[in-house]
C-alpha cells in the first residue's frame, strides 16, 4: 500500500467511525463507563445507602465496624484499545478481515473517547507486544493510532493474550478502561483443524506461553475495567458445502484437507467449534468481565450501542 492510499484510508475509516459516533454511539460510551470516581480520597464510617462495594473489609475487621473508601469524581478515562494482530486476526470471509473489523470498532471506540475529552493508548500484540502508544489526547494522536492499525506488521504470528495483559498492568499507572479485541483463537484452538474438542481458548492455559488467561483476565478486572470484544467470523464454526477444501491454522501452518461435501464432515466441524465457543463463553463468565461477541458480516455500532445502555443500566442499578 503507497503513502497515498495509506492517507485515502485512514480517511475513510476516521470519516466512517466519526459518523457512527456521532449517529449511532452518541453518549452511550460516555455513560457506560463514567460516574464511578477512579481516586481514593478518604476512609470513612459506612452510613446507611453506601454502596457495600466500597466497604474497606480489612479496616472494617481491625476496627470491628463497617468502613467505606470514598472516590473522587475523575475528569478523564484512559482507554486502551488491545488489538489483537495475530495470524489467525487476517482471516476474513466476507469482505474485511478480522484485522479490518477489528481496526474500524478499536477507532470508532477511541472517536468516542476523544469526543469525551479521554486518553487513548494502543497495545498491538500477538505473542509478545508489538507495539505500545501511551494514552494522550487530540485528533493527531488518533489518526496515528488508526494508520497503526491499518498498516502495522507485526512480527510473530502466534497469540499470548496473557502477556499483553501483564505488560498492561505493569505499565498503566491509573485506572483504565481495557477494550481486548481478539477472537480468542491460538495455536491449538484455531478453528478445528483436526475435528477434536480443541483446548479451551481462553480456558487453563495460553498455548503459547502456559499462562492462565482466564486468572490473568480476572487480576486485570480488579485493577482495571476490561471489555472483551471477541471477534468472530461465522465461516470459523460452519463449513461450506465445497467438495475438498484444505484448512489451515494460521498460527501453525498446520494443513487439514476434510471433504466438506460429507454432511457428517459440516456436522463435525459445526459441533466441534459450537462446543469450542461455549466452553470460551463459560470461561470469560467465570472472570467477571463484560464481554460481547461481534460477527464480522454484521454492523457493529449498533451492537456496541445497545452493550452500553445495558451496561449504564447495570451500573445505575
Amino acid at each position: 500500500m503507497t503513502v497515498t492510499e495509506l492517507l485515502e484510508s485512514v480517511r475513510r475509516v476516521e470519516v466512517r467511525t466519526n459518523r457512527l459516533v456521532n449517529d449511532t454511539m452518541g453518549g452511550a460510551y460516555l455513560s457506560g463507563f463514567k460516574g464511578r470516581g477512579m481516586d481514593f480520597e478518604e476512609l470513612r464510617e459506612y452510613m446507611f445507602g453506601d454502596d457495600v462495594r466500597d466497604i474497606d473489609w480489612n479496616v472494617t475487621h481491625r476496627l470491628g465496624r463497617p468502613f467505606v473508601k470514598r472516590f473522587r469524581e475523575e475528569r478523564e478515562l484512559t482507554a486502551v484499545l488491545a488489538v489483537d494482530v495475530s495470524a489467525s486476526s487476517s482471516f476474513g470471509s466476507a469482505y474485511r478481515t478480522k484485522r479490518e473489523f477489528a481496526a474500524e470498532i478499536a477507532a470508532t471506540l477511541a472517536m468516542s473517547a476523544a469526543k469525551n475529552g479521554d486518553k487513548v493508548a494502543l497495545l498491538l500484540f500477538s505473542d509478545e507486544v508489538e507495539l505500545f502508544v501511551p494514552p494522550r489526547k487530540g485528533r493527531r494522536h488518533i489518526l496515528r493510532l488508526v494508520r497503526e492499525m491499518l498498516m502495522f506488521q507485526p512480527k510473530k504470528r502466534a497469540t499470548d493474550i496473557s502477556r499483553a495483559l501483564v505488560f498492561l498492568n505493569h505499565v498503566l499507572n491509573r485506572r483504565a478502561i481495557i477494550f481486548l479485541l481478539t477472537d480468542f483463537l491460538h495455536s491449538g484452538a484455531s478453528p478445528s483443524t483436526d475435528l477434536r474438542p480443541p483446548s479451551p481458548p481462553a480456558g487453563e492455559k495460553d498455548g503459547m506461553r502456559g499462562r492462565d488467561v482466564i486468572q490473568e483476565l480476572g487480576l486485570t478486572n480488579t485493577r482495571h475495567d476490561v471489555v472483551c470484544l471477541h471477534l468472530h467470523d461465522p465461516r470459523e464454526s460452519e463449513l461450506p458445502d465445497a467438495g475438498l477444501v484444505t484448512i489451515e491454522d494460521a498460527e501453525t501452518g498446520e494443513l487439514l484437507e476434510l471433504d466438506s461435501a460429507r454432511s457428517g464432515v459440516r456436522q463435525k466441524f459445526s459441533a466441534v467449534n459450537a462446543e469450542r465457543l461455549a466452553e470460551l463463553d463459560r470461561a470469560l463468565i467465570r472472570t467477571g468481565v463484560d464481554t460481547l461477541r461481534l460477527q464480522t458480516t454484521e454492523p457493529f455500532a449498533p451492537v456496541l450501542q445497545r452493550f452500553f445502555e445495558i451496561r449504564r443500566g447495570r451500573r445505575r442499578g
